[in-house]
């Protein structure tokens, strides 16, 4: 079976519209959308009903989550104050936009979807908060695989495409019981993988292409998917309806402002 799995949509109808056309022509038999279908982008409510309209099963993504819970539901992981204000203009701006019965879906979404061997999360299966890079420690990372009782973990969030295996684990764990010896038990933990999606419509991976991935569950086999569409009228768009600017520019460059997080692992803990 093909699957394909998109994410971080942020309100970019253009994107969205172009990743479906391509997803038609993959024919994939099933979509799952990993969050953040708001934020961002001019189109909020636009993205919500193609989404329901088209009956894919989606996570909440962390401003899936805000736009829910209030503006200031978390703030920890924006990378620095111009980032955050630039961020409180965006959920301001979002919050008024939003209509009712689209608050009320954001709200229903699960944290985390499950197909078989598969688990589909937004940020990780801890918070939609947290990143889960490439380069994060491998027994971290491949906790959070375990912890979803999966072999492969779709996440988004990073807004970068990237496929990690973690392969030839050997874990050993040792008990020492109050009246008996120490035991030891050692076990081998079979191919795991983490496949981020990257980002329908705020990429960040340096080209303003939208991305997505096919997995095909018979063979195991992943494919990053790159869709051309036309950036530039979601950028106008952008500056039209009275959004910041810079969220036209870096949308059109595939890059965040160069502004990095100090610590991207970061974990919400309100």
């Amino acid at each position: 079976m093909k699957l394909a799995v998109i994410s971080c949509i942020h309100g970019n109808i253009e994107a969205l519209d172009a990743v479906l056309a391509d997803i038609d022509t993959q024919k994939a038999e099933e979509i799952y959308c990993l969050g953040d279908l708001v934020g961002y982008g001019p189109y909020p409510n636009e993205v919500v009903e193609k989404i329901r309209s088209r009956g894919i099963p989606s996570c909440q993504g962390c401003w899936d989550e805000d736009i829910v819970d209030g503006l200031n539901a978390c703030e920890c992981s924006y990378p620095s104050q111009l980032a955050e204000y630039r961020g409180h203009l965006a959920h301001e701006w979002t919050d008024k936009e939003i209509h009712p019965e689209v608050r009320e879906y954001l709200a229903t979404l699960p944290i985390t979807l499950k197909k078989d061997n598969l688990c589909f999360v937004h940020g990780s299966p801890n918070s939609q908060h947290e990143y889960l890079l490439p380069s994060m420690d491998g027994f971290a990372a491949l906790e959070r695989v375990l912890a979803t009782d999966a072999d492969v973990l779709f996440c988004g969030h990073t807004h970068v495409p990237y496929e990690r295996k973690l392969e030839n684990a050997a874990l050993s764990v040792k008990v020492n019981a109050v009246e008996s010896s120490e035991t030891e038990q050692q076990f081998q933990v079979p191919l795991k993988r983490i496949i981020n999606a990257g980002s329908v419509g705020e990429p960040r991976h340096g080209r303003p292409n939208a991305t997505y991935i096919i997995y095909d569950t018979d063979a195991a086999q992943v494919t990053l998917r790159e869709v051309e569409y036309d950036y530039e009228k979601t950028c106008q768009a952008i500056i039209d309806k009275g959004l910041p600017p810079i969220f036209a520019w870096r949308l059109a460059k595939g890059m965040e402002f160069a502004e990095l997080a100090d610590d991207p692992t970061h974990v919400c803990e309100r």
